[in-house]
């Protein structure tokens, strides 16, 4: 890598931001962070410079960026967001970022029929995409659709919106009662022309997410990677702590049509869950970004910060089209700390943990011998967080 090739910025620095950084700095490209707080990227040996934010939902954000790119002299250098909310902020003002700065982020109109679920399962169901059964409420006391089983879930039309307003990424009901119930709270708060409802698919022990991710121009697939969740906190519906690499055919031939139908350039993941009533897999949610485990892909061959940043700087790109499987990736402070509480409730067994940890190569997320510090600022931030808990 050339010393004279422009650098990037990584826009939230917690594990896949690390991640990301490690990818390029490692290559000599230099790396700076910016985030709203203190995070474990700016503590990486790879990290050259570390700037605190405003919030990435204001427009005070990109005021931000504007003026580092003045201040530093960051002109052409790429920009890598890695939370859904900057993914957001920096497409609606492209045009003018762009002025400064490399975009790998596609146009506002693609990015907001992703992150409005009720729009991209529209999409999706116009491409032939199983979803699951899905009901739009703009009233609390509105008539329940009949093909709507319970239990059903409520989430909000922009996911990290809701969860920040209703603290949890989904409100469970098992009857129409509680459904009720739970729509009036969250009018409350929210307001429930912003939420959707789904039929909760029945979880049998096996049926974990699937992670399809690709890299896209004009929505033709150049390369992918597929993982699956084994172990999250919250048990369902939660963050990976352990993780390995798969190949699901019917998660591949579905998101061929669906990112076709949403013209999509960059990095993004499809989340799936298999429906065991129909051995359909159904589309859950995309993410135009990489994703938390985003170092497992690496460690499989496809390099995806790499990739962006070699997109938008012209540089050739021999975009692989294969990837090893049965590779591992472990969060090792979230991964035994969740399973410990899955253990002492019953719901994961002491030998099934420990048997897991001798699987095969697993990537780690946080500690690496010449990066270690990230991993130490982690452990420390948790045991903060559980202290004021």
């Amino acid at each position: 890598m050339k010393n004279n090739l422009p650098g990037a910025i990584v826009i939230e620095g917690h594990v896949q931001g690390l991640s990301n950084t490690r990818s390029l700095g490692c290559l000599g490209i230099p790396v700076y962070i910016i985030d709203v707080r203190k995070c474990i990227a700016s503590s990486s040996n790879y990290c050259k410079k570390f700037f605190i934010c405003p919030d990435f939902q204001t427009e005070e954000f990109i005021e931000f960026l504007i003026d580092l790119a003045k201040r530093e002299n960051l002109y052409g250098w790429v920009l890598i967001p890695s939370n859904d909310h900057a993914v957001y902020v920096i497409a609606k003002n492209k045009f003018l970022l762009e002025t400064f700065y490399k975009i790998p982020t596609s146009d506002l109109s693609i990015i907001d029929n992703i992150y409005d679920k009720t729009k991209l399962l529209k999409i999706a169901e116009n491409a032939g995409i199983h979803i699951p059964v899905t009901q739009c409420f703009s009233k609390v006391d509105e008539l329940i659709n009949p093909g709507l089983k319970f239990p059903v879930l409520t989430k909000g039309k922009n996911g990290l919106s809701f969860y920040k307003t209703i603290g949890k990424k989904a409100l469970i009901a098992n009857n129409e009662s509680e459904l009720k119930e739970q729509l009036s709270y969250i009018e409350s708060k929210y307001n429930v022309d912003r939420t959707f409802t789904q039929e909760l698919i029945p979880f049998d022990g096996t049926n974990k997410t699937i992670s399809f991710t690709a890299f896209c121009i004009g929505g033709v697939i150049k390369t992918y990677w597929m993982g699956v969740k084994l172990r999250e906190h919250p048990l369902q519906f939660g963050t990976a702590t352990f993780a390995k690499s798969v190949y699901v055919k019917e998660c591949y031939e579905q998101s061929i049509p669906l990112l076709m139908s949403l013209n999509y350039t960059g990095v993004c993941e499809v989340e799936y869950l298999k429906d065991p009533r129909s051995g359909e897999y159904k589309l859950i949610e995309i993410n135009a970004r990489t994703w938390l485990w985003v170092g497992l892909a690496k460690t499989c061959g496809v390099d995806y910060a790499k990739i962006i940043y070699d997109f938008v700087n012209n540089i050739p790109i021999d975009y692989p089209s294969t990837y090893e499987t049965n590779k591992y990736w472990i969060n090792p402070v979230t991964d035994l700390t969740y399973s410990f509480i899955a253990i002492i409730k019953k719901k994961q067994g002491i030998i099934e943990y420990f048997r897991s940890l001798r699987a095969g190569k697993i990537t780690n997320a946080l500690f690496l011998k010449n990066d270690i510090k990230p991993g130490i600022r982690y452990l420390i931030d948790l045991i903060s967080i559980f202290r004021k808990r």
